[in-house]
């Protein structure tokens, strides 16, 4: 079974007092104490975010590890990342982490680990990697980019979180520089199960998720049902 969780923005990045998205993601891989790697790639190796998520998930029954491509990293990155059981990546700059995982070939790594039934998650940067294409602002200003294409669409993160997300989104996707797609307010996730959205979950009361989309030569916003994990 193939998994993808992308969150518009929450986990203990943004929520450290509420860990009901991470615990969510633990919940998917069905071990006990699932292995869980943290891909702080996006963010350069940041050692304060590296530290947040084992600060984080030393609290959860699980058994933390982080991957680092700016230090060297494992000799077999492959089996490295086969044993997990759970890969998170963390937010910051898409266009550098697409470019240092196709450097090191992880993309394709990770791609066949998402074929063999490793969970992939990730938030902002970490969630727009796994779609066609993204609402970045990796250059500066909001632009579309293109991405690893596990997902099919669209993704825009942070909707309700940073006011020129929304309509930035709707433009590109009106001037066809955009694909229809997905969007997640902080603290919404959509959960993919074999390429399929299987359901909206959010760890704050409010957090919407939207299919966005144009018809009839304008746009439109479609609201997902949301489980509230509180």
């Amino acid at each position: 079974m193939k998994q993808i969780i992308a969150m518009g923005g929450g986990g203990f990045s943004m929520e450290p007092d509420n860990l009901s998205l991470d615990q969510y993601i633990l919940n998917q891989s069905k071990r006990e104490q699932p292995r869980i790697c943290f891909l702080p790639t996006a963010s350069g190796d940041s050692q304060n975010y590296i530290q947040r998520f084992y600060h984080a998930f030393q609290t959860l029954d699980c058994v933390p590890s982080h991957l680092s491509l700016f230090k060297p990293p494992p000799s077999d990155l492959a089996s490295f990342v086969m044993e997990m059981d759970v890969i998170y990546v963390g937010g910051g700059n898409t266009r550098n982490l697409l470019v240092l995982w196709k450097e090191w070939g992880l993309d394709q790594i990770l791609r066949e680990a998402w074929k063999n039934g490793v969970v992939l998650a990730g938030l902002s940067a970490g969630a727009i990697c796994w779609f066609e294409e993204g609402v970045t602002d990796s250059a500066g200003p909001l632009t579309s980019l293109k991405s690893l294409g596990f997902l099919q669409g669209s993704f825009c993160p942070h909707y309700d979180g940073e006011k020129d997300r929304r309509p930035a989104y709707h433009q590109l996707i009106s001037n066809k520089f955009l694909c229809s797609g997905y969007t997640a307010d902080d603290g919404a996730a959509l959960h993919f199960i074999n390429d399929q959205l299987f359901q909206t979950v959010s760890s704050r009361s409010g957090a919407k998720a939207y299919r966005v989309m144009m018809a009839e030569h304008e746009i439109a916003e479609i609201s997902l049902p949301v489980k509230y994990l509180g």
